[in-house]
């Protein structure tokens, strides 16, 4: 078989950022836009723990889903199964530069957060016990501040192998 093309970039120079992963032309000749939201340096720095990441999914989503300009564009938003960071999928032609202010507004969301977790309860969720909304506001925190009010080229495009 062939490595799918998220196999194929390196994840030894990758830095945190956002990166355009994919674009997909569906039959009606619809698009589909997938970013990375790659808040960890893979293999170099721990991970976003599960608690943390699953909070981040459900905060994220919760923000996404209900953006007044953004919110129908929404296809998806859940973590990557190496926990280094975040899917995103749109519906529509896009760049990693037109949804910077967007990813600023969600991870400023959810680092500033103060409620009850939506969708954090046994009826809602398939796992409502891991979560950890302190640890989640930190690494939402760190990676706006760190990453996101400093975002320059090398992390909206894919290091070159």
């Amino acid at each position: 078989m062939d490595k799918i093309a998220s196999f194929t970039i390196n994840h030894l120079k990758l830095k945190r950022g956002i990166y355009l992963s994919r674009k997909d032309t569906l039959p009606k000749g619809d698009i589909l836009t997938t970013f990375d939201i790659r808040m960890k340096e893979p293999n170099r720095e721990p991970v976003v723990s599960l608690p943390a990441i699953h909070t981040i999914e459900h905060l994220g989503a919760t923000f996404l889903r209900n953006h007044p300009k953004w919110g129908k564009s929404i296809v998806y938003w859940g973590p990557m199964g190496c926990c280094t960071g975040c899917y995103l999928i749109l519906a529509g032609d896009f760049s990693s530069a037109d949804i910077i202010g967007l990813m600023k507004e969600t991870f400023s969301f959810i680092s500033d957060f103060d409620d009850d977790i939506p969708g954090a309860t046994a009826r809602d969720c398939g796992n409502y016990m891991l979560h950890n909304l302190p640890m989640a506001k930190w690494e939402a925190k760190k990676y706006l501040v760190e990453v996101l009010e400093k975002i320059s080229d090398e992390n909206l495009v894919y290091p070159v192998d």
